[in-house]
């Protein structure tokens, strides 16, 4: 249980050193202030769709051999990893 409190406190750690007391507090004025809910509904929440259905996640196991060949296709084609990873499959069900 030790261990799991020392990465807590290291990672609260991390985060305040890349958050000025000055982003603190323009957020905290932000806050109070109030925030405007149709600007938000219209800026939109998340990453944006690739259908009329919703997406699911699927949690795959590769070698780190797989990996490397997945990520090196990605930086090839200069696309994310998963996106090399439906090409690949769009392409062995064709």
């Amino acid at each position: 249980m030790a261990r799991h409190c020392f990465h807590r406190s290291a990672f609260r750690n991390t985060i305040l050193l890349m958050v000025s007391e000055e982003q603190i507090q323009q957020w905290a004025e932000e806050a109070e202030t109030g925030y405007d809910v149709e600007e938000m509904k219209r800026r939109g929440r998340g990453r944006p769709g690739r259908g009329a259905e919703p997406m699911q996640v699927v949690a795959v196991r590769l070698t780190a051999e797989e990996l490397a060949a997945v990520d090196a296709i990605a930086e090839r084609e200069h696309i994310s990893r998963s996106e090399a990873i439906r090409r690949a499959l769009a392409g062995s069900a064709a």
